[in-house]
């Protein structure tokens, strides 16, 4: 018998690359409902019109027949949640690009490659189902990925520039001004930018200097134990978004760090990539049969890096965030400081809970699997206060930041 969604019913996680999204089936009271079922010594049966009698008094059965009330899962009911919880976030029309050379030898992109996304709802409800019968909690959404329509030049054609292999996303909504403005700065840097078949691609390398004659406005970075504005703020929304990318579709990482505590722009926790020039990088090996051309594009919040290249027979997979050993805030902190003006006060960072967290990446080939965890430890951060002063210490050098 299926089981009854309740309070005590698992949430249900439906997956797709680093896409997690949260239902509590006993939230949806339309998902179930009841239905009559007629047997005979234990087998269903047909009842006999005579047999449905309701009223004050309901006559007695024939031996051996016994009418049930069941309860049932309404597949109606759930498709209709999936499709606006579900579907509406994943689904995708797939794009069309024209990629040429300039006369300069720059790279022109005329529309966007986003792939197509669609899922199988019919059998994402299926599994809905069979998951709440068998009071599994977690669900790999069906998902068709579309190429894009790419028309591409012949010159980039001859080192391999042909299909989407990966995309990497990432979403920043309710970022201040000035974040949105840095990240629309720093995705601009990479646009175009070539990955030849062998290289290691560096982030920073390609990001060059961040301050403000770069084009940057101050906004909140990491910087040791403090938050505090600097230039560039923002830029890990940047190179997060690269590293997904390539991470999910199994390129060899050769460096990244998260950040030190967990920021809500980077869920889910472990999927994020911290940098900060010169110390900290986002590196990985372009190990694909062809160049990789990177496209670059923001829209409704959300950042999008588009690899452009040559698959091959390589199958990635991730699974997580498996997260433990949950930390609680530690006491709130005063710091006095002549870094502003006497008298006055400013918030240096705010109350954040620590945590590790791993991601088991599988790869496999036609030669071999390998499972790869990847593993980030967060902070636990006090609610950190600053107090001008006329005499007191020092800010820290920024050179120990830890990113945006």
């Amino acid at each position: 018998m299926p089981l009854i969604a309740s309070a005590t019913s698992p949430t249900l996680t439906y997956r797709y690359n680093h896409h997690l999204i949260f239902l509590k089936p006993y939230e949806y009271a339309d998902w179930y409902s009841n239905r009559e079922e007629w047997t005979f010594r234990g087998e269903s049966i047909k009842p006999l019109a005579e047999f449905r009698v309701d009223g004050d008094k309901i006559p007695s059965l024939p031996p051996d027949i016994v009418r049930h009330t069941v309860v049932g899962w309404d597949k109606d009911a759930i498709r209709r949640t999936i499709q606006e919880k579900v579907v509406s976030i994943i689904d995708r029309e797939p794009g069309s690009v024209v990629i040429s050379k300039s006369s300069t030898g720059g790279i022109v992109f005329e529309g966007v490659g986003l792939p197509g996304r669609h899922v199988r709802l019919d059998d994402a409800v299926e599994l809905t189902i069979a998951a709440l019968d068998q009071g599994v909690s977690d669900i790999i959404l069906p998902v068709d990925e579309i190429q894009p329509s790419i028309t591409v030049d012949s010159k980039l054609r001859k080192i391999g520039i042909k299909e989407v292999v990966t995309v990497g996303e990432s979403d920043y909504s309710g970022s201040p001004l000035a974040r949105k403005y840095n990240i629309d700065v720093g995705l601009n840097k990479f646009n175009g930018h070539l990955i030849e078949q062998g290289a290691e691609f560096s982030f920073n390398e390609v990001l060059g200097p961040v301050n403000r004659s770069t084009g940057y406005k101050q906004e909140l970075v990491i910087l040791g134990e403090k938050t505090l504005p600097d230039y560039g703020g923002g830029l890990c929304q940047v190179s997060t978004t690269a590293y997904r990318g390539v991470w999910e579709y199994g390129f060899p990482i050769s460096k990244r760090r998260n950040h030190s505590f967990a920021v809500s722009y980077y869920s889910p926790q472990g999927t994020d990539a911290t940098i900060y020039p010169p110390h900290t990088d986002m590196r990985f090996i372009n190990d694909s049969p062809s160049a990789l051309l990177i496209q670059t594009y923001h829209k409704d919040d959300k950042a999008y890096y588009i690899y452009y290249g040559t698959k091959d027979d390589r199958r990635s997979e991730i699974a997580g965030p498996f997260t433990w050993d949950y930390q609680s805030p530690p006491p709130d902190r005063t710091e006095y400081t002549t870094d502003i003006p006497p008298g006055t006060t400013r918030k240096a960072g705010g109350r954040v809970s620590g945590l590790k967290a791993v991601w088991y990446r599988i790869v496999q080939s036609a030669d071999e699997e390998v499972i790869e965890p990847v593993f980030s430890v967060y902070e636990a951060r006090p609610n950190y206060m600053q107090i001008g002063v006329v005499d007191g210490p020092n800010e820290m050098p920024s050179w120990l930041g830890d990113g945006s």
